[in-house]
């Protein structure tokens, strides 16, 4: 060894850096020896080595590589590759040479590309993937894979670094459906049902897995299929292009992988949320609950009560907040003293322990936000731009312009308005030939000045959504941005929800811009601010991962408490444990219709997942429902039981079956008995049978708990209306209910010799006594028989709820 050799890696060892140079590889250790990587000197990966274990977690079954180049949509890879200090240098064909800065960390290494000469202008360039034998649990968003023992994660270090691979143009990750069936089984079988939200940073492959991160070079306008349009102009954007990409890639026990992630963030200047010098995705509360209710700032006390009844923190506004989206105003019958006025609510709240929070819409641009009305923008998003062919007048409907491929495009065109100069213009259709012609057109849209203009002026497609809003582009998502982040520092709003993100695709940058928008938000916030703030996200990227709470999202009203969006909701928890994401389960809405079985049967589900939950009530609600100070004290119990630790693994996993059914008491402060319960519903409907034939309904049902009274509920549709309730169990315990019963009425028996009639929305009407002796259930299989004389119509329905507890057992708080 030659002493210039000598003294450089004597100097790395210095530094606990450990690169190793053979005939045959090159080699990079970690500086506390966990994790290794291995190349050929012509470039190739040869092993990703966990050091502690002695094991080669690299799949060969094709070559891989640090780093590829694309040219004019073709790959280039490495055929040679020298480490020089803390250089890469790996060479291309054409002399094309790439200088990569390494640096190794106690059990990761970062990767930067600082230079590459030689190369005409480059399309993208791919950090992997990199492909592993890990296939138990792959968290494809947060790009870590596991197995029991071991983890590999590939984090991007800025945001033009996407997690994923150039799939798609418009860098917007592809759905799991565009890989084999193979590929879905290499997922944990653990995280059953089978779900990838998209391909990112992390993917199943038929041998385990691979690791993936890319940069595109963006130095030029580009056409792209984007936001349903098949043609949309994603413009050049200056961010430095491929130069300064740069990642982390790690290896360690799986045990460890989540905190390495927060050593990553911490070390390497990436977004950090934290808690009283805690981090946010470790903390309990990272997952809280929380009341979603209407208020203003001179009726924020019944809000605040709410909130505090059912033992939560965090109260967050619902209706009308804003007059528009972009500039944030307000709405002013709710705020009449604008942020000021948002102010005040939230320094009461605070004095209550309460935070409160608004939900926005991300870049969606209200046609009324001045944005776009008197003046429009020229950030306005657009889809793509032509000319006008002749003088405009200001009343002409109909436009002739050169091209129409941008304008013809109706699949995703809800406001159908184009801008000439500062005039908003909407048009009917397109002329389906030469002259091309925008045709009826309503000229001064949106309170905009009609306007005469010059042959050969721009006319551009305004790129809008669904919602009847317009969207920005690149420099005016940064812009709305801060006015978010003004808006929370002026007011001290502690929650936030960015919904709605996929609009940022706006700005032609995929998952790039879907990630920007809260990343300037949340780094023009106050420091002080930033402490314990709850950031929600609908939609989830690779790096926006370092900057949100936790997912949740919104639109349970479709279907009953129980059924709404019950699937995805239950889809989501193993997402989330894939990706070490606190656990939501979304929006549920309160109805004065809703059980306290329903409630329980949702907060059961939050327990099981550790999720929490979002529930939206109203004072209106609340006032009509009977129930409402005993649905607020369940909710506070089993949400302090939750985050407290009450309930154990075991127990947890036993609860995530669907159709387990609970019910909690309280003990103490601290500890609770937790009763399973067994519920049985059935369906006595109006019959029409030969005459002398029984009219009654059996049913049989099981009790797999010990001997009780018999409890059970009784509604009636809002058509039906009885008398003469006969119930019988077993063919020989009879009990009669002495009273007539009228459409949406409610009878609920839960031992004893009394009865509790209730109207549809659980208000007592009155007790009614009972003669009844011996109505237990035992163990065991039963017959229940049930009659009785309806006096509507052929559709009259009752519905009939059978109820046995268990054992209790007893729960107590762990933190």
């Amino acid at each position: 060894m030659t002493l210039i050799k000598f003294l450089r890696l004597s100097l790395l060892s210095l530094n606990m850096v450990w690169c190793s140079c053979t005939d045959q590889n090159l080699e990079l250790t970690s500086k506390n020896d966990t994790l290794k990587l291995e190349f050929y000197k012509n470039g190739r990966f040869k092993s990703i080595t966990d050091n502690t274990n002695s094991k080669n977690y690299l799949d060969t079954t094709d070559p891989s590589y640090l780093m590829s180049i694309r040219m004019d949509s073709v790959f280039h890879y490495p055929h040679a590759m020298d480490i020089q200090e803390d250089i890469i240098s790996l060479h291309y064909g054409s002399s094309m040479v790439a200088k990569i800065k390494f640096e190794s960390k106690d059990d990761y290494f970062t990767f930067e590309l600082k230079d590459i000469h030689g190369a005409g202008p480059l399309d993208v360039i791919t950090w992997g993937p990199y492909p592993t034998t890990i296939g138990e649990t792959i968290g494809e968003t947060i790009g870590v894979v596991r197995n029991h023992d071991f983890a590999l994660g590939i984090q991007a270090l800025n945001l033009k670094t996407l997690g994923g691979f150039p799939y798609n143009d418009n860098d917007c990750m592809p759905e799991f459906d565009v890989f084999s069936q193979d590929d879905i089984t290499n997922i944990n079988s653990n995280d059953k049902p089978h779900v990838l939200y998209r391909i990112e940073a992390a993917k199943p492959t038929p041998n385990g897995s691979s690791l993936q991160t890319y940069c595109r070079n963006r130095y030029k306008d580009r056409i792209i299929e984007n936001l349903g349009h098949e043609k949309f102009l994603a413009p050049k954007y200056d961010d430095g292009g491929v130069i300064g990409s740069k990642i982390a890639f790690f290896g360690t026990a799986s045990d460890q992988a989540l905190e390495t992630i927060g050593s990553i963030e911490k070390a390497e200047g990436l977004p950090h949320p934290t808690k009283d010098g805690k981090w946010m995705k470790t903390l309990p509360e990272a997952s809280a609950s929380y009341i979603i209710m209407d208020f203003d700032q001179d009726h924020i006390d019944d809000a605040i009560e709410v909130t505090k009844k059912a033992g939560l923190k965090h109260l967050y506004h619902y209706g009308k907040t804003f007059e528009s989206w972009g500039h944030f105003q307000l709405f002013e019958d709710h705020f009449p003293d604008g942020y000021d006025g948002l102010k005040a609510c939230v320094e009461k709240a605070k004095e209550h322990g309460i935070s409160l929070g608004v939900h926005t819409l991300s870049n969606f641009i209200s046609t009324n936000d001045p944005y776009v009305t008197p003046v429009p923008d020229k950030r306005l998003a657009e889809v793509g731009q032509s000319v006008i062919l002749s003088d405009l007048d200001a009343h002409q409907t109909e436009i002739p312009i050169a091209s129409p491929e941008f304008f013809n495009q109706f699949k995703n065109n809800n406001l159908r308005t184009v801008r000439i100069n500062d005039e908003l213009i909407r048009y009917g259709e397109v002329s389906e030939r030469q002259p091309w012609m925008l045709l009826d057109c309503q000229r001064g849209a949106f309170n905009t000045k009609r306007s005469a203009h010059r042959k050969g002026t721009t006319i551009a497609k305004l790129l809008d959504h669904a919602y009847k809003v317009f969207l920005s582009n690149t420099d005016l998502t940064q812009e709305i941005s801060k006015n978010i982040a003004n808006l929370y520092n002026t007011t001290g709003l502690r929650q936030i929800s960015f919904d709605g993100l996929e609009g940022n695709k706006s700005t032609g940058l995929g998952n790039y811009g879907e990630a920007m928008m809260p990343y300037v938000w949340y780094a023009h916030l106050n420091d002080d601010l930033k402490n314990g703030l709850i950031i929600d996200a609908s939609r989830t990227t690779h790096f926006f991962w370092h900057i949100y709470t936790r997912m949740n999202w919104g639109e349970p009203w479709y279907a009953g408490f129980r059924e709404s969006q019950t699937e995805y909701r239950m889809k989501n928890q193993p997402y989330f444990r894939r990706n070490f994401m606190p656990g939501m389960l979304g929006w549920f809405q309160m109805t004065p219709k809703i059980s306290l079985e329903d409630i329980e049967w949702m907060l059961a589900r939050s327990a099981a997942f550790d999720a929490g939950f979002a529930f939206v009530t109203s004072k209106e609600t609340l006032s009509a429902h009977g129930q409402s100070e005993n649905i607020l004290e369940l909710v506070q119990q089993w949400e302090s039981a939750r985050l407290s630790g009450a309930f154990p693994k075991a127990l947890k996993q036993e609860m995530e079956d669907l159709k387990t059914e609970y019910h909690l008491e309280m003990i103490s402060e601290n500890s609770w008995h937790l009763l399973p319960t067994n519920i049985a519903s059935f369906s006595h409907t109006k019959k029409e049978k030969q005459p002398g034939e029984p009219l009654h309904s059996s049913f049989n049902f099981d009790n797999p708990f010990k001997k009780q009274p018999l409890q059970f509920t009784i509604k009636l549709s809002e058509s039906t209306s009885c008398r003469n309730i006969i119930m019988e169990l077993d063919n020989y315990k009879k009990m009669v209910l002495p009273i007539p019963l009228s459409p949406n009425q409610i009878v609920r028996y839960e031992g004893g010799d009394k009865l509790i009639l209730f109207d549809q929305h659980w208000n007592k009407i009155n007790t009614v006594a009972l003669e009844v002796s011996g109505l237990e259930i035992s163990k065991g299989k039963h017959t229940l028989t049930i009659d009785c004389e309806f006096l509507g119509n052929d559709t009259s329905e009752m519905n009939i709820e059978l109820k046995t507890l268990g054992k209790p057992k007893v729960l107590s708080k762990v933190h």
